[in-house]
């Protein structure tokens, strides 16, 4: 059916399936906290907020966001700095803005404004972008980066850099660019392990290779893991009935380690529903991008279409024991409100730039 132009209009393939995630979410998180209905009650409150979130950035025309992508860069820029010089202390790092009402974290919010950001430099010259214009790009994402990996955060850092790299190959760079980037990987990871990695990051990459050389330390997270997705089978041992996470051997269940958890309860059938309705998520943003009326949205839309299967695969990658722990939640399903708050924004600005685009005669 051609879609007509009408400023209500909410793309709702994709909003069905987040809603979706949203309410397995709150089933999963029942069983993961102990029941406990006080924090499913305050999950519903972020999700609520977050939809709202949703659907007022429906409404913002790309056009619009190509105009504050340098402002809210710079936003979250500033929000990194006030982080490491007042931030809250957690878990011995130091992450959050505290509000007294409520706090956040501002390296959520650079997950939309590097994209954004990367996108709006690299139009403002002819595609693919000349070398300055990558380089120029590179430190758009570098700086932001380093800043939340001295937090420590990691994972999150990582994301970021995911998400403006992924615009920069999304516009198109040559061969030999591409290869000066990875020799220049081979130089800066090193440096980086010796110089900028905490003792506990660098176990945690070590633990990769052998969980079992220390199972009742730094292997432990891994391998209580890796025993509940396998003890799970093909049907699951269904909700409320999994040993692993009901008797508490799943450290961090609620956040980084549900897919174990949900692994567990609903088995090999279960996982493959789950990865459907994130990869529909990821296809269904692949085609609002090709669809886009401009460069800058198609390259926001697949930025943020590649940033959510990176994010996904991180997650379900060292919860299996195939990538190394480095703390980064799964999308729409781990508690936490920030993540959620970033995650619904990025959908938001799927949809507007899916409503922007019906006047080409897109078909769904």
């Amino acid at each position: 059916m051609r879609q007509t132009d009408n400023p209500s209009y909410i793309d709702l393939p994709l909003l069905t399936v987040v809603l979706m995630l949203c309410a397995l979410s709150l089933i999963m998180l029942y069983s993961a906290g102990g029941e406990n209905l006080d924090q499913i009650a305050r999950r519903s409150m972020h999700a609520g907020f977050s939809l709202v979130v949703l659907l007022v950035f429906t409404r913002i025309p790309p056009a619009l966001l190509a105009r504050w992508s340098p402002h809210a860069y710079a936003v979250g820029l500033a929000l990194l700095l006030i982080v490491l010089a007042v931030g809250v202390i957690g878990k011995g790092a130091q992450r959050w803005i505290d509000l007294s009402v409520f706090r956040f974290q501002p390296a959520e919010i650079m997950k939309i404004a590097v994209p954004m950001m990367v996108a709006w430099s690299v139009t403002r010259s002819t595609l693919p972008p000349n070398p300055l214009f990558i380089i120029l790009s590179i430190l758009i994402v570098l700086i932001p980066t380093v800043l939340v990996i001295l937090q420590p955060d990691l994972g999150t850092g990582l994301l970021i850099a995911l998400a403006g790299i992924a615009v920069i190959f999304l516009a198109g760079i040559g061969r030999k660019f591409i290869v000066t980037m990875l020799l220049s990987l081979a130089v800066i990871v090193p440096a980086m392990w010796v110089f900028v990695l905490h003792d506990y990051q660098r176990s945690r990459v070590l633990t990769l290779f052998d969980p079992w050389a220390d199972p009742l330390g730094r292997g432990y997270h891994v391998i209580q893991s890796i025993i509940a997705i396998g003890s799970g089978g093909v049907q699951g041992k269904g909700w409320l009935a999994g040993t692993q996470s009901q008797l508490e051997f799943i450290p961090e269940q609620r956040t980084d380690f549900i897919f174990a958890v949900y692994a567990e309860e609903f088995g090999l059938i279960g996982v493959i529903v789950l990865l459907t309705l994130y990869l529909f998520l990821v296809f269904r943003g692949l085609l609002i991008a090709f669809h886009a009326r401009d460069t800058y949205s198609r390259l926001l839309a697949g930025g943020i279409s590649t940033t959510f299967f990176f994010y996904v695969f991180v997650n379900m990658g060292m919860v299996s024991g195939i990538l190394p722990v480095v703390g980064i939640p799964l999308p729409l399903m781990s508690y936490g409100g920030t993540s959620m708050v970033t995650l619904m924004i990025g959908f938001g600005i799927l949809m507007s730039i899916a409503r922007d685009s019906r006047s080409r005669g897109w078909r769904r």
